[in-house]
C-alpha cells in the first residue's frame, strides 16, 4: 500500500461495480450504465494520474 490515493480509487471501483450489478439486478439500466462509466473513468484516471512506474 504504497499509494493511498491509488487505493482508495480502487476501493471506489469495486463499489461503483457493486452498485452497477444491483442495479442491474433491479432493472434501472440507466443507472448501472452510469456507474459502470463512472467506473471505467475512475480506472483510466487511477493508471493515468495516479500509479507510477
Amino acid at each position: 500500500m504504497q499509494n493511498p490515493l491509488a487505493t482508495a480509487a480502487i476501493v471506489v471501483v469495486v463499489a461503483l461495480f457493486g452498485a452497477a450489478l444491483v442495479a442491474m439486478t433491479l432493472r434501472n439500466y440507466t443507472v448501472a450504465g452510469l456507474l459502470f462509466l463512472s467506473a471505467s473513468i475512475v480506472i483510466y484516471f487511477r493508471e493515468n494520474r495516479l500509479v507510477r512506474e
